[in-house]
């Protein structure tokens, strides 16, 4: 009988490692870093711009460029070894809405997509700012077909 709890218990521990480890471990690459695209600081997505941005989003890129781009790359587009792509799948506004910028962006969060390390809070940024930045990454991610 003791046999099989530990049996049973040893199955549960292992498939439950399986899941940290599947939740914790970054998506697959996209074409380019599976191409070979893996210097550090690299992008790791391509990213397509709009044509036009709103004013608001106009805003946000000033403000991201200013605070978001040496870790998460020009317009959004990752840098290896240094912050994860916005315009990709998973922050797609379902996923992940504006107020998790706010959050992420104002408190910090831990690691749980991407294998880049905990972000830090961002100092002296506000939320309107935010709010701006958020904009901007949603222009981006609609240009690029994430809806």
């Amino acid at each position: 009988m003791n046999r099989k709890i530990w049996g049973g218990s040893a199955l549960v521990a292992a498939a439950l490692a399986a899941y940290v480890w599947q939740m914790t471990s970054p998506p697959d690459p996209p074409a380019q870093a599976a191409a070979g695209a893996s210097s550090e600081g690299a992008p790791i997505v391509e990213v397509s711009l709009p044509a036009e941005l709103s004013e608001n989003a106009q805003m946000g890129e000033r403000a991201f460029d200013a605070v978001c781009a040496e870790c998460h790359g020009d317009n959004a587009a990752g840098r290896e070894g240094m912050g994860p792509p916005l315009v990709h799948e998973i922050y797609e506004p379902g996923h992940h809405s504006d107020m998790a910028f706010v959050l992420a962006a104002s408190n910090g969060v831990r690691a749980h997509h991407w294998r880049f390390g905990n972000m830090p809070p961002v100092e002296g940024i506000t939320q309107a700012e935010i709010r701006y930045i958020a904009a901007y990454v949603r222009a981006l991610q609609r240009e690029n077909g994430i809806e």
